[in-house]
């Protein structure tokens, strides 16, 4: 019992080492839609159930998925994909938004958002309708606006990082996010990136880019060996065939069954043949066959496939198979670690020292599952770039994705119920939320020491809306704590007028102190925050607004003690001078046809702590 619990801190040690970890995510993003209805009768024109929908809920796929996992995990994800102008563009947008996850998408009008629409009843999936596809190309000046989005990005996480090289997750589903100029530029600016992890359809697209990590499904692995070609061994086995389809499905394990090679003869028919008169597939799958040979001894590889013992029995299985490649998959990767992923079965993991690791999942229905992959591969990349040694991060990328799945939807990975899975307190400091400024220079060199970058930002926040959560959530993706420096009722007084604050500062820093993004609170007399600023020495000094950081008043002090300063845009019409407005006109006008669709825009404010 000792020795799991000591384990259990060794895991949680790196779950923590890993916050704020910069990553750039991109790749193929999409849309996730479930629909949820009741069926309980028959259509009468067809035996199809009629349904009547309950639930609808809209969730990030694919690298936009990758993306939420890195940063519910406690990276600081930044993804880069083309999405549509359209309106699963916009709901894309907002499930970013809501995982504070740095949105640099490229806008792409006339190419829609790849969405998925999932139709369940009775927790059973129903039919799925699939938009956007490969075709929908890029066009010249969408590969440009990309690439730039690409370096830009690149820097962004660089300069966050302090200089250091920034990790890149590249997820290729082949809907046409990562054409051949994208590729080419990723693997020339290759050591741009400190760990570089791969999920690709077809790995055989990524010759050159050397990552550190790849993470095939059973089905892709076996395609890339089969495409590599290798030569076959004398042998008296039974030839198997796996029927794979023309195109793999891009969000989960691809569907494989098993029957006879095109070719192959019957295990009864064996005696009266020898090994060189049976006749066997050979080169490529046609895109006719759409299909895969294994045959063989389990050890070598055909021009068609790799290959199975079957007189082994039930003791060979899709493990045993991925942990006879992992040398070969290496070599024709060019990456360090091989994850094959074998869905409900787990997965078995390979690296440099050749010693395959085995893990296992529990296995769950196929609508818990989805995007259950997005969290191995988020907690592997995480585990790897924070120098983790490979059975940890193996343990961990398993762990993630097997406590996602307990129910339907798309899966996402928290670094609290990582924490929790592991038997470790999710609380990491027993410093009150509210505190004065002498507890917050004692604070500060506590989270200073442990390495952890300290955000801050200030305002009045006199009556708490929908704009101040929207921009501390995204102020504290920013680094790894978030402190708020709220103005005292007389401060707000001489900035706002006799009249406010409306709220007193006791309930307005308790409300703050009440978010689940705000870390501390801390109460100011002075109308200008330049002392606090002084002593905490932030590392991202933020204000909301629509103007440039250089005229934040505040931002030479910052930027001579050693930060950044950033502004982040505001929900518009919400404002708390507009709320008290539109308070105090229905007091004066008791008519309950006045039209609140569009105040008055004078009462609008460029920043969001008013």
């Amino acid at each position: 019992m000792a020795g799991a619990a000591a384990e259990q801190r060794r895991f949680a040690t790196v779950v923590e080492s890993w916050l704020g970890r910069p990553v750039l995510i991109v790749g193929d993003a999409m849309l996730d839609e479930w629909r949820f209805a009741d069926s309980d009768r028959l259509c009468r024109e067809a035996p199809a159930p009629v349904l009547t929908l309950r639930r609808r809920i809209s969730a990030a796929g694919g690298a936009a998925n990758t993306a939420v996992n890195v940063a519910a995990l406690g990276g600081r994800a930044v993804l880069v994909a083309p999405v549509g102008a359209d309106v699963a563009g916009d709901e894309l947008h907002d499930c970013l938004d809501r995982a504070s996850v740095w949105d640099r998408t490229v806008n792409q009008p006339g190419r829609p958002t790849p969405v998925k629409r999932r139709m369940l009843a009775g927790n059973q999936i129903l039919l799925r309708e699939d938009s956007g596809d490969p075709e929908d190309a890029l066009d010249h000046d969408g590969v440009s606006r990309l690439l730039t989005a690409l370096s830009c990005a690149t820097e962004e996480l660089r300069a966050a990082a302090g200089g250091e090289p920034p990790t890149l997750v590249v997820c290729d589903y082949g809907l046409g996010a990562l054409p051949a100029p994208v590729r080419a530029w990723l693997v020339e600016n290759r050591q741009r990136y400190a760990t570089v992890a791969l999920d690709a359809h077809d790995l055989a697209d990524w010759r050159g880019l050397a990552p550190t990590v790849v993470t095939p499904s059973f089905a892709e692995a076996t395609r890339l060996l089969a495409r590599a070609g290798g030569t076959t061994r004398p042998t008296g086995g039974t030839e198997l065939h796996l029927e794979h389809p023309d195109g793999d499905p891009v969000d989960g394990p691809s569907e494989m069954t098993v029957g006879a090679a095109p070719g192959a003869v019957r295990a009864d028919d064996t005696a009266e043949l020898t090994r060189a008169d049976r006749p066997g597939p050979v080169g490529e799958p046609t895109p006719g066959e759409g299909r895969v040979a294994l045959t063989g001894d389990g050890l070598s590889v055909t021009g068609t496939g790799v290959t199975v013992n079957t007189r082994a029995g039930e003791g060979v299985d899709r493990a045993v198979l991925a942990r006879s490649r992992l040398a070969e998959l290496r070599a024709h990767t060019g990456a360090d670690v091989v994850a094959v992923t074998l869905d409900t079965e787990g997965a078995v993991v390979g690296g440099a020292d050749g010693e395959p690791r085995r893990s296992h999942s529990t296995p769950v229905p196929a609508s818990h599952a989805v995007g259950a992959g997005d969290a191995y591969l988020a907690a592997m990349t995480l585990a790897l770039a924070a120098d983790a040694p490979l059975p940890t991060a193996a343990q961990l990328a398993q762990l993630a994705a097997t406590i996602t799945v307990s129910d339907t939807g798309t899966c996402v990975c928290r670094r609290d119920d990582l924490l929790a899975a592991l038997d470790q307190p999710t609380d990491t400091t027993s410093h009150p939320a509210l505190v004065s400024g002498d507890e917050l220079d004692a604070i500060v060199a506590e989270y200073r020491e442990a390495g952890r970058s300290v955000v801050f930002t200030n305002g009045c926040f006199d009556v708490l809306h929908r704009g101040h959560v929207r921009y501390l959530e995204q102020a504290r993706a920013l680094g790894d704590l978030l402190i708020v420096a709220v103005n005292s009722d007389g401060s707000v007084r001489r900035l706002k007028g006799p009249d406010r604050p409306v709220n007193p500062v006791e309930d307005r820093g308790a409300l703050l102190a009440a978010l689940a993004c705000v870390d501390h609170v801390v109460v100011f007399e002075e109308d200008s925050p330049a002392a606090l600023i002084e002593a905490v020495r932030p590392d991202v000094y933020v204000k909301g607004g629509d103007y440039p950081p250089e005229l934040v008043p505040e931002a030479p002090l910052v930027r001579r003690l050693g930060g950044q300063v950033r502004t982040l845009g505001y929900v518009p019409d919400r404002s708390t001078s507009a709320i008290i407005e539109r308070i105090r006109s229905h007091s004066q006008d008791p008519s309950p046809h006045v039209n609140e669709a569009e105040p008055d825009p004078s009462l609008r404010t460029r920043t969001q702590a008013s």
